[in-house]
């Protein structure tokens, strides 16, 4: 049974838009304004065949880094789609058989550790601002300023 999946499709720079009027020739998309991520929904028997269909019917006509679904699956999961490099698929199919495992699963323990260490970052980032502000204002009045801040920007329905 074929089934229809949203994918999201990264771009390594903005599409020109010759490119993009291409691309459309072949795939039904939209584009997020400065034309560096696109929206479409790709036919396949599973996730990974509809990112694969779709690499196969765009790779020579956009620049593309990634294509991903863009729900999670039941498990939380989003599945991506890489070209790597000759030096980094090396790299990771040599770490891979070293240890005696799959290239995908060495790939995406690297892109997690990659997204926790972000992450932690941001955090650290975060709290580096946050303690500069307490030390000018109270507690109360940031937390107020957010909130306005917030509901202005984001109104109730």
């Amino acid at each position: 049974m074929t089934h229809h999946y949203a994918v999201e499709i990264s771009l390594t720079r903005s599409a020109g838009a010759g490119e993009l009027r291409r691309a459309r020739r072949r795939v039904a998309f939209a584009a997020s304004a400065d034309r560096t991520r696109l929206m479409t929904v790709q036919s396949g028997k599973s996730p990974g065949r509809a990112l694969h269909r779709l690499r196969h019917r765009l790779d020579r006509i956009l620049p593309i880094d990634v294509l991903s679904t863009h729900y999670p699956d039941r498990h939380g999961r989003v599945l991506l789609n890489v070209v790597l490099g000759r030096n980094a698929d090396a790299q990771i199919r040599q770490e891979a058989a070293a240890n005696g495992r799959r290239p995908r699963d060495v790939l995406g323990e690297r892109i997690t550790a990659h997204l926790s260490c972000e992450q932690r970052q941001r955090r650290h980032r975060l709290e580096t601002q946050l303690r500069h502000l307490l030390t000018d204002h109270t507690p109360e009045e940031i937390l107020a300023f957010a909130a306005d801040r917030l509901l202005r920007t984001h109104p109730s329905e």
